[in-house]
């Protein structure tokens, strides 16, 4: 029989699984074929295979490798500790974003506990079970196979599709939709993380489970690197150096709800100021939209019915209001503030809008989730045959910006989901993803497609960037809305004096501002290049008869609105250039008779390279050079 596997016809003998055909295209090693898509959908690698069937293998680097591969271990987890707590109750098990987890009842361990759980994974993965999928035609059996297990039973009644499927791999069996890898030799690095506690199905008003989060791989050495990565992550953590640069703060009177100090305060204004900057040199204008706006809104928009228990609201003079989630709403009031002509499109709008979601104590994060921040929107109105051109216009405003800070990204083409769940005809999608599929390959980067997953008004463009220690971030989006321009009733004159609907995008390339400047602490460890810095020139005096210079040098360097502060304290130089140091200070200065007398300058870098007897116009015009062109390393040093 005839099939295409990544996309190329091969001939298999009929009834083939893909475990077969893996094993024939020589897809063995442990990072390869980690899961199996058969037209369009994750499949067990046991799935026989019929005439015409597409065939996806997906490798460890593939979002649905990691997903598959982590549920396995989820389950390898869950036979260990069985095995060694018989009594536990397991519950659920999903791979997260890095690794996985799987909560237990009527179980307590601890960090020292790890070693030995360790020690029976290893023994089970030796084991090298090859998990079976099993299932049962309707809840009454699989509420039989679970009868001792209260947890699974409540995820039973709740289920309303069959089959219910189960799987096995030796003694452990547990629901589970799946699908699994081949077999569990596959996992060879295993590592337990920590453990904490988590309330049953996240409701605070029920038991208490214990959580154990690990994470594993397809070889020892990814392992070493992912714990090596961690410790660096630890080091870069924005909610230690947010708050020890004295850059933002959370207070309890304001949870989720960041302050932005002083020195916070200056690189936020350089991030608008950039963004402005870039923004102007597109052609956007920019709005400002108000804060709270009235239900009426938020119910033509759709918010109120689906979004509504993540909005803050108000009633006033006896109408209800709401603190806006989203900038979008108020962008279609100002479209339809005139009437537009086809000669203004495409018609770029700029928000950098203010927006307020609740989200459950839980989930907040320092800056990377917070109820209010700050997102740097923008819609674009055009034609349908100008929505190529627009994306190509956007990748390249999202290069610029990415690039300014040493961000290197990856794009993802999301596609439309199931018909039944989208808005608009079957040409308008294939019109708005040609557009954006071809914007793509115009562009000549590349990306990767995910089938279904765009959202149900249109397809989109994600745009991931990748930090300094190799973590991605999803940041900007560009998305394909053919929803709010219906709602809204939003037109344009055409020629022949028609009045036609506009093709709309959203688009943010920061995404959420205060998580993008969280991204940027940890990117640089807070060592921002020279243009961003708050700390980017500190003076610091020998002796008090120093003062005077180094009052009249920050005087100079104010001038040229340079950030600069004098130590004039009684602590050692030394002292002073250790907290300099600590403070990420891109140049310190040291102002002793010397510099006094010949009216140089002794620059110590970031890097403890010391350049004694710089002329102050010789290192005025270089940092302004360094600081106008954005530049990501000192001219002085060798690290930025």
């Amino acid at each position: 029989m005839k099939i295409k596997v990544n996309h190329k016809a091969h001939e298999f003998p009929d009834k083939s699984t893909p475990k077969e055909v893996a094993e024939k295209l020589h897809l063995t090693a442990p990072e390869q074929a980690i899961s199996v898509s058969i037209n369009g959908k994750l499949r067990d690698f046991t799935t026989p295979l019929t005439e015409g069937d597409e065939l996806i293998f997906w490798n460890f680097d593939d979002p649905e490798g990691k997903e598959v591969f982590w549920h396995t271990s989820a389950h390898v987890l869950a036979q260990a500790i069985l095995r060694l707590w018989p009594n536990a109750q397991p519950t659920i098990g999903p791979p997260i974003e890095n690794g996985f987890y799987y909560d237990f009842g009527n179980l307590t361990i601890s960090d020292e506990d790890f070693e030995k759980i360790e020690k029976e994974v290893q023994a089970v993965l030796d084991e090298n079970y090859r998990p079976e999928r099993m299932e049962f035609a309707n809840k009454q059996e699989a509420l039989s196979a679970f009868s001792k297990n209260p947890y699974k039973c409540e995820l039973i009644d709740s289920f309303t599709e069959t089959p219910i499927s189960a799987y096995r791999q030796g003694e452990f069996f547990d629901l589970c939709r799946g699908p699994h890898v081949a077999a569990l030799g596959k996992i060879k690095a295993f590592k337990i993380l920590k453990t904490s506690g988590a309330y049953w199905r996240g409701d605070s008003e029920r038991e208490m489970l214990t959580r154990v989060y690990a994470i594993s791989f397809p070889d020892k050495k990814r392992l070493k690197e992912y714990l090596f990565l961690l410790e660096e992550a630890k080091k870069r953590d924005h909610k230690v150096l947010g708050p020890a640069l004295d850059l933002f703060s959370f207070k309890e009177e304001a949870p989720g709800m960041p302050f932005i100090h002083p020195r916070g305060l200056i690189i936020w204004n350089r991030l608008i100021d950039f963004l402005r900057e870039c923004l102007k040199e597109a052609n956007y204008l920019e709005i400002k939209t108000p804060l709270m706006m009235s239900k009426e809104l938020w119910e033509r928009s759709g918010h109120w019915y689906h979004y509504r228990e993540n909005m803050y609201t108000s009633r006033i003079e006896e109408r209800d209001f709401a603190i806006k989630p989203m900038n979008c709403p108020g962008c279609m009031l100002y479209y339809r503030t005139a009437t537009h002509s086809y000669r203004e499109l495409p018609l770029r709008i700029a928000e950098i809008g203010h927006v307020h979601r609740f989200e459950a104590s839980g989930a907040l994060n320092g800056l990377f989730r917070v109820r209010s921040f700050h997102q740097d929107d923008a819609h674009l109105f055009m034609r349908p045959e100008q929505i190529r051109d627009e994306i190509n216009q956007i990748l390249q405003l999202a290069d610029k910006i990415y690039m300014t800070f040493g961000l290197p990204y990856r794009l993802e083409l999301s596609t439309r989901p199931e018909k039944s769940k989208t808005i608009g005809t079957d040409a308008e999608w294939e019109n708005a993803t040609n557009g954006l599929k071809g914007a793509l390959d115009d562009w000549g980067h590349s990306y990767r497609i995910n089938e279904g997953d765009g959202a149900f008004y249109g397809p989109k463009i994600d745009i991931h960037i990748r930090d300094a220690i190799g973590r991605y971030w999803q940041c900007g989006t560009v998305q394909l809305d053919m929803s709010l321009p219906q709602k809204f009733e939003l037109e344009f004159v055409e020629s022949s004096g028609a009045h036609e609907r506009p093709v709309m995008l959203h688009r943010a390339l920061f995404g959420s501002i205060e998580r993008f400047f969280g991204i940027l602490v940890e990117h640089f460890s807070g060592k921002f290049p020279l243009w961003l810095s708050p700390y980017q020139i500190k003076i610091a005096t020998v002796a008090d008869r120093h003062i005077p210079y180094a009052q009249e040098l920050k005087k100079k360097f104010e001038k040229h609105n340079l950030v600069c502060d004098v130590d004039d304290s009684n602590e050692s130089v030394g002292k002073k250039v250790r907290n300099a140091q600590l403070l990420k200070t891109n140049y310190l200065l040291t102002v002793g008779d010397q510099e006094v007398e010949d009216k140089t300058l002794a620059v110590r870098t970031r890097d403890n390279v010391v350049h004694p007897k710089i002329d102050f116009s010789e290192f005025l015009d270089i940092v302004l050079k360094e600081r106008d062109e954005r530049a990501l390393m000192s001219p002085f040093s060798k690290a930025p």
